[in-house]
Formats: C-alpha cells, sequence, structure tokens
C-alpha cells in the first residue's frame, strides 16, 4: 500500500531511505536527511504487515524553487521528484514504478503540471521507460554520482 504521510511520522520514509541512499550508496546520513523535508510531500510505501519498504518524496512551491533554483524550477507548477528508495526485501516488484505514479498522481491531485527530478545515471532507462526525458549535461549534485535532469509532463 502507497500512502501520502499525513501525520508527519517519517520514521518509515527514513529507515527506507537510511538503509538504501547511507548503507547501499554510502550517502553520509547529514547529507540524506536534509531541511526540505520538513517541507516535502511524503509518500510510504508498506508491505501486507504494515513493514516499510519503499518511500518517494517530492517539493513543491517555495521549496522547490529555492533547493532547485539552479534548474530553473516553477514550483508553482513543477512537482521535484526526490529520495525514491525501494529496499531490498521489494525490489523487481514493480514498487519503484508504483511509487512514482504515485508521485505524478498526487502532484496532479494538486494542480501541477509537470514532475522534474535529477537521476542517478544508472537509473535513467527506468525513468525513461516510465515516460521521462533526460535533458542537459550529466553532473554531480555533491554526492559523487553521476546524475542528469530529467521531466514529464502530468
Amino acid at each position: 500500500m502507497i500512502e501520502v504521510v499525513a501525520d508527519g511520522d517519517l520514521s518509515g520514509c527514513f529507515a527506507v531511505r537510511r538503509e538504501v541512499f547511507v548503507v547501499e550508496q554510502r550517502i553520509p546520513e547529514e547529507e540524506e536527511m536534509d531541511a526540505y523535508d520538513a517541507y516535502a510531500v511524503h509518500l510510504l510505501a508498506t508491505d501486507g504487515e504494515g513493514r516499510p519498504v519503499g518511500t518517494a518524496r517530492f517539493l513543491h512551491g517555495a521549496a522547490a524553487d529555492k533547493k532547485y533554483a539552479h534548474a530553473g524550477v516553477d514550483g508553482a507548477t513543477t512537482a521535484v521528484l526526490g529520495r525514491l528508495a525501494v529496499a531490498k526485501v521489494a525490489r523487481g516488484t514493480g514498487l519503484g514504478a508504483d511509487l512514482v505514479r504515485a508521485v505524478e498522481a498526487e502532484a496532479h491531485r494538486r494542480g501541477l503540471a509537470e514532475v522534474y527530478l535529477e537521476s542517478q545515471t544508472h537509473a535513467l532507462g527506468f525513468y525513461e521507460r516510465l515516460g521521462y526525458e533526460a535533458f542537459g549535461p550529466e553532473f554531480d549534485e555533491g554526492s559523487g554520482i553521476p546524475h542528469r535532469a530529467m521531466r514529464r509532463p502530468l
């Protein structure tokens, strides 16, 4: 089940992100958890027993304008997808695609017209299969992992 985290309890989201980004990809925890978590819309996927197995977040409005000023994002019309993570136990099940579609549905419900993201280059094919288009040059957003900007109209 995928739900928008409405009560502010982000512990499930952080557990999945910690597993994927901090433990597996060795991103320092202080870089993975950021001040934008307080402004983001968070989605959490749980398994049949209620355990967190996937998460994603998106920014829009002033927070997106500020964090993604380098990309010229218009937070009034654009959702910025980030922190998409699927726990090892749920990989290969289609959960990642389901999370992306859930972000798109929630962004559309909020009246946004586009989703922008900065994909790790090894994941470009995943997003392309979901209709996202890469643009601009490859870049390092600070983690040492190469990224590309991508977008998809809703």
